[in-house]
């Protein structure tokens, strides 16, 4: 315990020398989550609706009324059969064309019924399949009150509607926020545990005091250790500086317990800066570090659920994500902070952490070469 008492008082002196750390540390949190919460977001706020009236009747007007009643949509009305829709899709000027065609209000009375043309841009397939939905939604409804206006209260007695209330748990409200905040720290936690503490060691190589300490009658483990601790420690200061942020600019509500949260991130910190200490000891420069940190650390985010739910990823992608630990994090922080899980709700979590931390740390031990 001495020794490493002596190694760890020598890493966080040598990290607070390094001034090119602190913005990383102290900076870099700030600035992502403000940013990043903010707009990584599937959340659709507007949407460009282009209608070609070609019947310009009552009908018509009822519906595209309807349409600019909603603020989900920034109506735009043309009256002009030659009109070129198509252009205006290709060049993103509106989102979706609707198209009423002429005798729309005389074959809707008199063959009760009558066909509109939709067109969405469909490249951003989400936008594309709520926008659809909303239409949808909106021209259904328009229909129904249509038909009972012509058809007359006395004469049309509409069946009995079931009346569905939703109740939205853990996020009431349906803020995009709430899920996005919790993800960004994960990331920001992950960027500090394992990239930091790979470039720290690799950095030892590159000015030669690796050679010093090699020589020293320290053993593999202390040296791993020494490495993993002060940027733990940092790791875990990042996370509440992160939460406070979320909680004093996003009002992020906190259901958990505090302490089941740091200890799931301890255990998942372990892994992270295992691989990160292995990525370090078998590369010999900075940039290898830089490259295969940024390797790992793409796919691990992009498959972690940051942005998309795992269960919509295929079958061979989700048994893949049983090796990721961002996969493990992202349930835990999301479900601790939001839910209010506590342990026992998340042991299979846990123990999936412990074992890859366990596995990191001893691979990081075994491939380090202690030579003079």
């Amino acid at each position: 315990m001495k020794i490493l008492r002596y190694l760890l008082q020598k890493e966080f002196i040598q990290i607070i020398r390094n001034k090119s750390m602190w913005p990383v540390i102290f900076v870099m949190p700030i600035v992502q989550m403000l940013i990043l919460v903010n707009a990584a977001t599937l959340e659709l706020k507007k949407s460009d609706v282009l209608v070609v009236d070609q019947d310009m009747s009552d009908a018509s007007h009822q519906l595209v009324n309807k349409l600019e009643g909603n603020p989900f949509f920034k109506v735009t009305r043309v009256n002009d059969a030659d009109f070129d829709a198509d252009d205006q899709l290709l060049k993103g000027k509106a989102n979706v064309v609707l198209d009423i065609p002429q005798n729309f209000e005389r074959d809707l009375r008199r063959d009760n019924k009558v066909s509109l043309q939709l067109r969405v841009d469909a490249i951003n397939s989400m936008s594309a399949e709520l926008t659809w939905s909303y239409m949808n939604s909106l021209i259904r409804d328009y229909n129904n009150n249509l038909r009972a206006s012509w058809i007359g209260v006395s004469k049309f007695d509409p069946p009995q509607k079931i009346n569905v209330s939703p109740r939205y748990w853990y996020n009431p409200t349906l803020i995009y926020a709430f899920y996005m905040a919790p993800g960004v720290l994960v990331i920001l936690v992950t960027l500090i545990g394992m990239f930091l503490s790979a470039v720290n060691l690799v950095r030892e190589k590159e000015i030669g005091t690796m050679e010093q300490l090699n020589v020293t009658p320290i053993k593999k483990y202390q040296f791993i250790a020494a490495k993993m601790i002060p940027f733990l420690v940092i790791a875990l200061m990042v996370l509440s500086f992160g939460l406070l942020i979320a909680k004093l600019v996003f009002n992020l509500p906190f259901h958990g317990n505090l302490l089941v949260l740091y200890g799931f991130t301890t255990v998942f910190l372990l892994g992270v800066m295992g691989l990160g200490l292995f990525i370090s000891v078998v590369s010999d420069t900075q940039q290898q570090v830089f490259f295969l940190s940024y390797f790992f650390l793409l796919i691990f985010i992009l498959m972690s659920g940051l942005f998309t739910p795992v269960e919509s990823m295929p079958k061979w992608a989700q048994l893949l994500d049983h090796l990721n630990p961002l996969y493990y994090m992202m349930k835990v922080i999301r479900n601790v902070v939001l839910k209010g899980s506590g342990f026992f709700d998340l042991k299979y979590e846990f123990l999936s952490m412990l074992g890859y931390g366990v596995v990191m740390f001893s691979l990081a031990v075994m491939r380090y070469r202690k030579t003079a």
